[in-house]
Parts: structure tokens; sequence; C-alpha cells
């Protein structure tokens, strides 16, 4: 057996045996977060419950972003031309490490662009690259490579899209008055970041085909089961008629699209012409919308493509309130101050953003959103970054590097992923263990001796 099974075996033994479906995993995370803030906090029973119903419903606005933006990249990802795009790209893998290597470098990108965009245009590829080795013969382990396109998730937060980086770059935002505005060019375009984002990418391209199993215990894509295009819902077609009305016409006029796609991208020019580079979800949700109408071949096939998308976000929209919930514990019994005082408490100017890191990392698997954990961890990180005399911007940067790097661990953002490549949680999950352990060092070293 090679050495790289020999590290991979144990995690996915515990992986198969013990981890359960993201629902569950919610779950059961609500019920630890009520003894933690029971045991460690001085809120009673009723208390906590009360924090736990009212943050229930607190996420809403920003659950409606993040569902509006996976059906956008969801719907972008399906139009045909950049399904031909990845469909080519799937082609070109010519062995078993250029076809691991493309999918962990090509979702890793996106990823920079938007987190979303890598979740499925990920997923998509690796069902192209999994399709085309196999007319080839060229054995490639289906649940590895679907786990090789989700690691694009561990540097989200470094680029585009990042929910902190963004946030302290707004005028306005809540911890305006602790630490001014932060550009991006001192946080997500740091030279440092960059650096260590594109050497993240690489390093996976090249663990993932190490960690490719013995050719016995290769699981192939299936493709009786498994369609390369997802089939359009019959929803539309209801009530089809051989009649050529005003009505079809219109369903099928590819310029109103078009017009509608032209005004949002107006919109955009205006915005980033008289704004600057300030970026935020809404305009990354009107980024996808405008791309995705623009490329669709009409309005009727721009909304078969938006229904295609209900799946994975329906799933999405029954789970995230019970972490708005959990995130309501945290923060209404003192909870979150408890664990983040835990590391300042500790640290020192050198280990500060390290801290931050592992504080952000734990917070993430409870409450799996980079915008809200930064809101209530910035100021007790902040406020001992003044103390310690830290550069903010190391701060930042610490938290979001933790938000992302738990993501390997945390199965609520395998869900589109795994709604696409048509896999269970279980079949993958215990390669991301790896490459979460890799990115522990590259991160956690990266801000203890480099930054």
């Amino acid at each position: 057996m090679k050495i790289s099974q020999l590290i991979v075996r144990p995690f996915v033994i515990l992986v198969e045996r013990y981890y359960p479906d993201p629902f569950i995993f919610a779950i059961l995370l609500t019920f630890l977060t009520f003894i933690l803030s029971l045991g460690l906090t001085d809120t009673g029973l009723q208390q906590t419950i009360m924090a736990w119903g009212n943050g229930l419903s607190s996420l809403f606005a920003f659950t409606t972003q993040i569902c509006l933006m996976l059906i956008a990249a969801h719907a972008l990802s399906h139009t045909q031309s950049l399904q031909n795009m990845l469909a080519r790209c799937g082609r070109l893998p010519r062995t078993r490490f250029q076809a691991y290597a493309l999918v962990a470098l090509v979702t890793g990108m996106c990823s920079l662009l938007a987190w979303s965009l890598s979740l499925v245009a990920g997923a998509i590829l690796a069902k192209e690259v999994a399709v085309q080795a196999r007319a080839k013969n060229l054995k490639l382990h289906y649940p590895l490579l679907v786990a090789t396109a989700y690691s694009g998730m561990v540097v989200w937060h470094m680029g585009y899209s990042g929910s902190a980086t963004l946030s302290v770059a707004t005028p306005g935002h809540p911890l305006q008055d602790m630490m001014g505005i932060l550009p991006v060019t001192e946080t997500m375009l740091a030279p440092m970041n960059l650096l260590l984002a594109v050497t993240t990418i690489g390093v996976i391209a090249i663990i993932c085909p190490l960690l490719h199993p013995a050719n016995n215990e290769v699981i192939e894509v299936d493709i009786n089961k498994l369609e390369t295009k997802e089939p359009e819902p019959a929803v539309l077609d209801a009530a089809p008629s051989s009649k050529r009305t005003v009505a079809t016409w219109l369903d099928n006029m590819r310029l109103l699209n078009i017009s509608i796609a032209l005004l949002f991208g107006i919109y955009l020019v205006i915005w980033f012409a008289t704004k600057g580079f300030v970026l935020n979800l809404n305009i990354v949700i009107w980024s996808f919308l405008c791309l995705g109408l623009l490329l669709a071949n009409s309005p009727k096939h721009y909304l078969q493509l938006i229904i295609n998308a209900g799946g994975p976000v329906g799933l999405i929209l029954l789970q995230y309130p019970f972490y708005a919930g959990i995130l309501g514990i945290m923060q209404d019994t003192g909870l979150v101050t408890v664990i983040s005082n835990f590391f300042t408490n500790i640290a020192t100017t050198t280990t500060l953003p390290f801290y931050a890191f592992l504080s952000g990392g734990l917070i993430n698997i409870f409450v799996p959103s980079g915008g809200g954990q930064w809101v209530i961890q910035g100021p007790i990180f902040l406020e001992a970054a003044r103390t310690l005399d830290v550069d903010p911007a190391l701060i930042v940067l610490g938290v979001a590097y933790g938000d992302q790097w738990t993501n390997m661990i945390q199965p609520f953002w395998t869900i589109p992923v795994l709604a696409i490549a048509g896999l269970h949680l279980r079949q993958i999950m215990g390669y991301t263990f790896i490459i979460f352990l890799f990115t522990f060092f590259l991160f956690g070293g990266a801000l203890l001796f480099l930054f």
C-alpha cells in the first residue's frame, strides 16, 4: 500500500463510520452549542433557548443573498458557453496526475473569483473530467476527483468575494470606529496574500493526485447514472403548443434577456466608475445574473437553468436558520467572547494573527458565514491588536484564513457540490481532511513567520 494511502485511510474510515449528513451535523452542533453555553457562561437554560429562537431568523437577508448567488452561479455554469468551455477542459488531461491537478487549479482560481462559482463549476468540471477519462480508459477515483473540486473552497476568502476583506474596505462598516477603512490593497490584494493563495492551490494540485487509491479500490463514474449535462425540467413545458403565439415568441426572444443583461452591465459599470473597487455580495450576484442572462439562449432557457438549481438551494434554505440560531446563542450568551478571549489572553504580538486564525476556524465550524463571524469576533481581536500593536490587516486575514480553512471539515458547503456530482458526503470528506491538515501548516506558518 502506498504511504499516501496509509495517511488517508484513517480519515476515510472516520468519515464513513461516524460523519453525519450535513443536516444532522447542524442539529448536533446546535445541541453542542447549548451545552457549551450553559457550561462556559452564566446564561441560564431559558435565556439560552430564547437566544437560539431569536437568532433563527437573524440571517434571513444573508441566506437570501447566498441562495441567489448559488442560483446565479449554477445558471451561469450551465449555459451552453460555459458547458462547452468546461467540456473542453475535461478533455485536456492525458494522465491521472493531470486530471486531478487540472480540477484543483481550475476550481482554486474560480474560488478566488467567487466561492459559489467554484462550488458549481468545480462539480461540473469533475464530472466532465471523469466521463472523458472513462472514455480514454484512464482510471480515476471519482470521489477523490469531487473532493479535489471542493478543495477550492479553502482559498475563497483570499479572493474577490472575501466577506471580511470586503467589509472592512467599505465605508460605514460596523467596525470602522475601531480600525478605520482598510483598503483591499492591504488585505485581499496584498502581495503575501496573493502569493499564499497561489501556493495553496499549487500544493492541492500536487497532493490530490498522490491520494489516488490502488486500482482495485478505484470508484469510477457511472456514466449510465450520471449525465454530464443536467436534463431540463418539464415544468415550463407543461402546456406545450404547436402554435407560434406572441407569448411563445416572447418566451424565446433572446433580445429580452440580452437587454436586461445590458441594464445590469450598465449599472455595474456606473457602480465601479463612481465607487471604485468596492465589492459586496450584491454586486457579485448582479455580475453573475448579468453574465448568465447574456449567455442564455432565451428568457425561457434562463428560467429553466434557474429551476435546475432548486435542489441544493432548498437544502441550504432549510439548514441555514439552524446556523443562525447557533450564532444567536454564541452572541447573546457571550460564548463567542469566551472563546475569543481564550485566544487573545495567551497571544503575543507575534502570535495574535495565528490565534485569530485558530479562533476563526473554530467559530466557522459552528457558524459557516465569513462575514457573520468577522462581525462577532472582530471587535475582540481588534482590541487585542490595539493593545499588542498588531496591524489590523493581519487580524482580518487571520480570521479569513481560519474561516476558509475549516470548510474542509464543515459539511455545509458540500451541499451544492454533492447535488451536482451525485455523491454522498462520506465519499469525499476523508480526502478533504487531508487538505485541512496541509493547509493548517500553510496558513498558520505564513501568519507566524512570513507576514
